[in-house]
């Protein structure tokens, strides 16, 4: 940290203090002289960086306020001010739940509040013992202080000052000190349960070999001994997590409601009961944990991803609604966080964010669930959409390829396998490329060195030698380099071309290419080899993955339908009863399940062969999951603005109503960055306006400093209306100002028409790419933000039907309920003949979709459908899962019908009570 950084860490961090009144510390008494060279140093800091250096650009920049919900602590310090002392309580909550940039933010706005509480320091400096500069200058402010701080609180500070200085290559020797520090402060005041918790998570964090996890446990106690609802819980399970899960169940059932406004406490439960293989207890606290930070983003104007922990959590929800059967739930929570606003910094298909995670974790349920038809509908939107990602797009082909080939398109299951080989030599040509040059580089490099050796000596030979040179390395390197994508084309080439045999019931050839190509599911591959004639080998297989896999019911439900097949019926039914009991969840409409019905009548089961789960008697009191936030993120509203332009002419955000918009914030003509964002910006304002989006931007500067950067971009004039906020109110209003150095920041915003901020970036310094915020405006401006997002959709078993979001006019379900009623539409089924005799609704009409597609400009065919389906009805059109309702519509739409797609399938309707 600069000397000017430690200088200023009270003058100017903690300037939002209210106590103005008292008198400064000594240390900023100094003399008047330094003054002037502060004064100059900050002439040199870039507008919207922070005065102390760098490192503090990332920190939190705007104040805090009392949240509640973040814990029981009991951590009482030496400040006159009360509500410094909450700020400390909420800032050591915030760091058991590793909510470390909340924690900071709390504990500096307790020294904004009392700048002398020397605590308020030592907790800034424990928020960041990850960033050791950091925590080294708020460590030095604490130290500073310790005179007017108690006797517990300086054993506190000189513990972790001693910590943050060591040498952190001697990692035995530093955590063996501060182990001893904190356990002397707990013999000198044995009532401090915040250290025995600090002490507990120390020695779980640095834990080794001789580490005895029952003593750590045993430590615990003694906090939950006084406190039972203490925020430690979270420690136990991080404890136990990859050792005895099952040791930490009473935390899990805890450590949410401990602190609920912290999602990183819902989510670590969801931990323990993954590893237990209790997958409905895990959805549900991953399910909390997303509302939770729902909500947080929602009030704060935080967008998603810039939550650490948003987009992992959310990633593993839809592996646990895999496992349990919930698949409309687990798609739409895929495609949900395909949508989420991107940034390239945060969450981009070249980062693990929520377009990253929410596009792999798509691809799995499709997959894993056969929806073969969902995978080509949607590739054809933005969900599933081409990428410039070239791990992405191999990843697409494999999946398209092979949903074409198993719905019986060859020709274009054919042209994915083209793109795939086309893409490989494209490759292989590369790396030949590649070679070559390094080679001949290498030849180059040796002839001139058998040159440089000959001019020394005349009589010299070239050297001949067994050894591997330098040039050797380098072309090796030159044609690793290309290994990893070859090898992935290659298995995805025999992948497709394997599914191309299993299409032409081809099952040998099938099986083997499937087996030598990476990631396929070792269940579809041992279906396959099932159909091969290898039945015995093939259904142990299976067993093998349902053991692999216990409790989840994906595999549960291959095996019965192997052993079916099999003429097993015993074995299936013993089968089937172990799915029952896993049951509750599960989506019967979708092909894997929808197999099953036939099973399950001839064993004598209900059609709905499902059984309500029993509620586990060790999870503790749940709260309602729509107490701790909404379902969906959603944006947040924009603040109104009036504000003057150059001219003196009044200028508002009410222009804007009903127009989508971009709202620069920038820190005046004197800023170079601005003035370079200005420039990115304005030449790009008739795409923007082609694409629907106005533009204005908001300066710090007065109507006299607009006019200078009006003049300073050409002659032409400046594109983009400039309005002038010198007081900053609207610059506070958005956040785009940094209240604990009280300075503006950099502020970029794409806001709808309805005045709600899709994306945002604030940052200490301008964003620059103009053509992102055009194409994410035109991505985010294409999603429909309405409230529904908020309310979760009823989990399967209990599914109301919902549409396909094809462009065409929908109805309610309750509407669906009367028109079937009272005769004024009809029900039809496009699925093929084979699934509608497996099972079909009473009312329902069968047009099969082949023979639509088939017949549709048959002038007979049209003629008898007419018959069937008068023209002055509506038609609600469903299939097994939505999807081919987006091929029958547009033809049952040139034939003259009022077509309403369902999204839901079979099943679904089956269980909403459609007749």
């Amino acid at each position: 940290m600069t000397t000017l950084g430690i200088g200023l860490l009270v003058a100017l961090v903690l300037s939002t203090s209210s106590i103005a009144a008292e008198e400064p510390d000594e240390a900023q008494a100094k003399p008047a002289t330094n003054q002037t060279e502060a004064t100059d140093d900050l002439a040199e800091i870039l507008a919207g960086h922070s005065y102390h250096g760098e490192v503090f650009n990332e920190g939190p920049r705007q104040k805090a306020y009392l949240m509640g919900g973040t814990g029981h602590v009991d951590f009482p310090v030496t400040t006159n001010h009360e509500e410094a002392q909450k700020f400390i309580d909420q800032g050591l909550g915030q760091l058991y739940g590793f909510w470390n940039f909340e924690a900071e933010r709390s504990f500096r706005q307790a020294a904004a509040l009392d700048p002398n509480c020397a605590m308020a320091y030592w907790g800034a400096a424990m928020a960041n013992l990850g960033n050791q500069e950091r925590a080294q200058g708020f460590i030095e402010e604490a130290d500073k202080r310790k005179e007017q701080a108690s006797k517990r609180e300086v054993m506190y500070i000189k513990a972790i000052k001693a910590y943050i200085t060591a040498d952190k290559d001697k990692k035995e020797k530093r955590n063996n000190a501060y182990t001893k520090a904190l356990e002397n402060l707990i013999l000198e005041f044995p009532d401090d349960r915040e250290a025995k918790a600090l002490l507990a998570l120390h020695l779980y964090k640095s834990k080794n070999s001789s580490t005895s996890y029952f003593a750590v446990d045993s430590l615990l106690q003694d906090v939950f001994d006084a406190e039972p609802m203490h925020s430690a819980h979270h420690f136990r399970i991080h404890l136990w997590d990859h050792r005895h899960p099952e040791k930490a169940i009473p935390s899990a059932a805890l450590c949410g409601q401990t602190s609920p406004s912290i999602a990183h406490m819902w989510h670590m439960p969801g931990h323990i009961f993954s590893r237990l293989k209790r997958y409905h207890d895990a959805a549900w606290q991953q399910e909390a944990s997303a509302r939770v930070d729902h909500a947080h983003m929602m009030r704060d104007r935080v967008m998603p991803d810039q939550i650490e922990n948003f987009a992992h959590n959310n990633e593993w929800f839809i592996r646990n609604l895999i496992h349990v059967g919930r698949v409309h739930d687990a798609v739409d929570l895929a495609k949900n966080m395909t949508e989420l606003p991107r940034h390239p910094r945060y969450n981009s298909f070249e980062k693990k964010g929520s377009s990253k995670y929410g596009r792999q974790r798509l691809f799995q349920v499709l997959r894993t669930y056969e929806l073969w038809d969902e995978i080509i509908a949607l590739s054809q939107t933005p969900y599933l959409e081409p990428t410039d990602v070239d791990e992405e797009q191999i990843q697409r082909l494999r999946h398209l390829g092979m949903a074409y080939f198993l719905t019986g398109d060859v020709i274009q299951g054919r042209a994915q396998i083209a793109a795939v080989q086309s893409r490989l030599d494209a490759k292989l040509q590369e790396q030949k490329d590649a070679v070559a040059a390094a080679e001949e580089k290498s030849k180059t490099a040796d002839a001139e060195k058998q040159a440089s050796k000959a001019a020394d000596d005349e009589k010299s030979k070239p050297e001949k030698s067994d050894k591997k040179t330098d040039n050797d390395d380098a072309v090796a390197k030159a044609r690793s380099q290309f290994s990893s994508e070859i090898k992935e084309l290659k298995s995805t080439l025999d992948a497709l071309k394997g599914y191309e045999a299993v299409s032409q019931a081809e099952y040998q050839q099938a099986y083997k290419l499937l087996k030598k190509a990476d990631d396929v599911d070792p269940l579809y591959l041992a279906k396959v080899q099932w159909l091969s004639g290898d039945k015995e080998k093939a259904e142990k297989s299976i067993r093998k993955e349902v053991k692999s896999n216990k409790n989840e019911v994906h595999p549960l439900a291959i095996l019965i339908e192997t052993l079916w097949q099999s003429e097993k019926k015993k074995e299936a039914r013993e089968v089937f009863e172990e799915l029952q009991s896993l049951s509750s969840a599960i989506d019967l409409d979708v092909p894997v399940f929808a197999r099953l019905t036939p099973i399950a009548e001839e064993l004598g089961y209900p059609a709905d062969w499902r059984v309500a789960a029993k509620p586990a008697m060790d999870i503790g009191q749940r709260p309602p999951l729509d107490s701790l936030g909404p379902f969906r993120w959603r944006p947040s509203p924009s603040q109104e603005w009036e504000l003057k332009d150059a001219e003196g002419k009044i200028r508002s955000s009410a222009e804007f109503k009903g127009k989508p918009h971009i709202v620069i914030f920038y820190l005046g003509s004197g800023c170079l960055h601005c003035a370079k964002q200005l420039q990115a910006f304005a030449p790009k304002v008739s795409e923007f306006e082609a694409a629907g989006l106005a533009m204005v931007a908001i300066s710090t500067d007065d109507q006299k400093g607009l006019k200078v950067s009006i003049d300073n971009y050409d002659k032409k004039g400046m594109p983009i209306p400039l309005v002038s906020n010198a007081d900053l109110d609207v610059f506070k209003a958005y956040r785009v100002y940094d209240d604990f150095e009280n300075q503006p920041l950099h502020g970029t915003f794409i806001i709808d028409g309805d005045g709600m901020v899709l994306w945002q970036d604030i940052s200490y310094e301008p964003f620059m790419d103009a053509e992102f915020v055009l194409k994410e405006a035109t991505r985010l401006l294409a999603n429909n933000w309405n409230d529904e997002q908020d309310k979760p959709k009823p989990h399967a078993g209990k599914q109301a039907a919902t549409f396909h979001p094809s462009g065409h006019t929908t109805d309610s379900l309750e509407t669906v309920h009367e028109r079937l009623a009272d005769k004024s539409a009809v029900l039809v089924d496009v699925r093929e003949r084979g699934e509608w005799d497996a099972g079909h609704l009473e009312t329902a009409v069968l047009v099969p979709l082949s023979e639509l597609k088939l017949n549709a400009a048959n002038q007979k065919f049209a003629e008898q459908l007419m018959k069937t389906l008068p023209l002055g009805k509506i038609i609600y059109c469903h299939c097994q899962s939505g999807a081919r309702v987006l091929a029958a519509s547009p033809l049952f739409k040139e034939l003259g019908y009022d077509v309403r797609p369902l999204k839901a399938g079979y099943g679904q309707l089956l269980k909403a009570g459609i007749p």
